[in-house]
This record gives C-alpha cells, structure tokens and sequence, in this order.
C-alpha cells in the first residue's frame, strides 16, 4: 500500500495539517526546554549565543521527529498496536536525545568555549557517554514525548481541531449551528460480510474507511462517527463547504479505484459507497459522564439518514436533499430531480435529487 507521503500532498487539506502538527511538536518542545532550562539555571546566566545554540538545535531535531511521527511513520504503524507505536517512536526519541546533547555540547565547545574541533568532539562524546546525566535528558525527553503523543492521539479521535473546542470549553453548554451533513456507507455489506467472514470483513471495512476518510479529511470534512461501514461527516453550512463536501466524494471514488489492485488482491472485492447528503440546523453539545464525546443531534441528522437508506430503495449511489442542491454551485445535469419522496418517520415527503458523477 503507498505511503501517506507519497498519496497524499504536502499541500494539500491532509498536508497542511500534518505540517501544522509537526510545528507546533516543533515550537512547543522548543519554548518548553527554554522554560527548562531557566528553571535549572539557578543565576547562573548562560550567554545569549549558548540559548540560541542550543534552541536551534532541539527545534531542527524536533521538527526531523515530528516529521518522522506525523508523516513517515503513520501509515507504517497504522495497523500496530499503540504500545508496539510508542515502543518504537520512544527507541527514536532516545537516539536523537543523544544527538541533541551531542550536538548541543559541540557547538557550544567550539563557538563559545574556542576549543578545537578535535577537543570539542571528545568533549562531547564524554558529555553524551555519562550515564547518570543521559538518563534524566532521556527520562525528560520521554515523558515530553508521551505527553505530545497523548495530545495528537486525542485530537485525532476527535477529529481535527475538535479537541481544541473541547478543550476551550466551546460545547459544555449545547450549541445550535447550520451544517452540511453526510452519511456515507457501504455498498453491499451484508453480502460482502458473508463471503470474507467475520475476520477478513472487517480488515475490509477498516481499508475502506482508512481511504475514504483520507478524502474527507483531505477537504476539511469533520468526522463525527464511524458506525461499522458508515461514516457520518459534517461542515460548517456555505458555498465552498457544499464544493469541499462534494470533492470529498468525487476525491473517495478515486482513492479506492487508485488502491483497486490491493482490494482485489487482499479480498476479491473493490468497494462501492452510498451517501445521502443534507443541509440544516444540528445542536452540538458535550455528553456523557465517564466517556464523554461530542453529539450532534436534530432532525438535519435523521433526516439525512433516511436520505442515505433512500439510496437503496430508489437504486441510487448519491442523493442530497433539494437544501442542499440550493446551496451548492452544482449545474443542473449534475443533480437528477427524484421527485417529491416520503422518507420514513417524515410526516411530509422532501423533494431528493441523484448525483451524477
């Protein structure tokens, strides 16, 4: 299977959040050994030159680790368990505590202290050679590491950016807001499940959800829940949202239909998805005791629920509401009126449009 880095832009929607993560591992490991290293100066100021060589060094190395968790490493252990993940990253974490006291101490002997290259090289690997001393740098370095993993990990089961919200208090009182929902499926699933079995299915599923939520999060689409096969995403509610929502889908097809031979290879299946699209108000709120979430909830989710089941009864793959084909910049070949359709539990039918692409 390709690597994120090779699927995926550095530019893109997917990119330009994993370069967002890997500076703030950056800046913030940076200001924090600052903050350490004047509480462990007991008065004794080091010149202006010391800090800068020093700073310079841990952001280079802790944007290099950084890059190596958020972009080289992730696809590599996506499927590894997350003790085996910090295992392995705090091997990495270990050697480039040794190369940062290295070259910390080199530098710092060469420009500051005028040593020779030779004395200052030997000077520093008898700095680095002192058990005692490297197993608080290390001891440090991991426990920083374990927080800012803590922290990545949290933010991503909550989609990205969500954590900030709960963090800031944003949902602890409910809030109504206009969103783009989509309700996005798999097409066939009882029939796939009874042929690869319990086992395989799921490996299936969890490829499939892998690359179409690549496309999603690739468009700024926030995840709010995966429920077996079904994948329900929302936006804010405007006209570029409602263009973002529909390149995610036109984005999905092509990241299955790119990763076709490795489905075809591992299951015999290329999977198939349905979506049922809608626009309204949803109020999003904190719930929950012991394991909190996020919920989003109102009639704009059951309602484009019933609108993605429609699918199957009207031998459609996508259909979005008349609300949203109103607020979208689609041209008119592009959605099929359906008619006027009474979707269960609705007391009144609302008028659906196919998708044509």
């Amino acid at each position: 299977m390709k690597s994120l880095v090779s699927s995926y832009s550095f530019f893109s929607g997917l990119g330009k959040y994993r370069i967002r993560t890997v500076l703030f591992i950056a800046v913030a490991w940076t200001l924090i050994d600052i903050m350490v290293v004047l509480l462990l100066s007991d008065g004794n100021h080091k010149p202006f030159k010391f800090h800068l060589v020093r700073e310079s060094a841990v952001f280079i190395i802790s944007g290099l680790i950084g890059y190596l968790f958020v972009f080289a490493f992730k696809n590599v252990f996506r499927t590894r368990s997350p003790l085996y993940n910090f295992v392995f990253k705090s091997m990495i974490l270990i050697a480039a505590a040794f190369i940062i006291t290295f070259l910390i101490h080199f530098t710092d002997s060469l420009f500051l202290n005028d040593l020779t290259y030779k004395n200052a090289l030997q000077s520093s690997l008898d700095e680095v050679l002192q058990i005692r001393m490297m197993t608080r740098k290390v001891v440090y370095w991991l426990i920083l590491f374990a927080i800012t993993q803590l922290f990545i990990e949290i933010n991503e089961k909550y989609s990205p950016g969500v954590f900030i919200d709960i963090l800031s208090g944003k949902y602890t009182q409910p809030k109504i807001e206009n969103r783009i929902i989509m309700f996005m499926d798999l097409k066939d699933s009882t029939p796939i499940a009874e042929k690869l079995g319990h086992v395989e299915n799921f490996k299936f599923i969890r490829d499939f959800i892998f690359h179409v939520s690549m496309a999603i999060i690739e468009h700024n689409g926030r995840i709010y829940q995966y429920v077996g096969d079904e994948i329900v995403v929302s936006w804010i509610c405007n006209k570029e949202n409602t263009g973002k929502c529909m390149a995610a889908i036109i984005d999905a097809r092509k990241n299955l239909q790119k990763n076709g031979q490795h489905f075809r290879n591992s299951y015999g299946i290329i999977p198939e998805f349905r979506v049922g699209l809608h626009i309204g108000d949803v109020t999003v709120g904190q719930i929950g005791v012991i394991k909190k979430d996020l919920a989003m909830s109102g009639d704009t989710m059951n309602t484009t629920a019933r609108i993605r089941s429609a699918c199957n009864e009207l031998n459609q793959k996508f259909i979005m509401s008349k609300d949203f084909m109103d607020n979208s910049d689609l041209k008119e070949w592009q959605g099929e009126s359906l008619g006027i359709v009474d979707l269960k539990g609705k007391q009144t039918g609302i008028e659906l449009f196919s998708i044509k692409i």
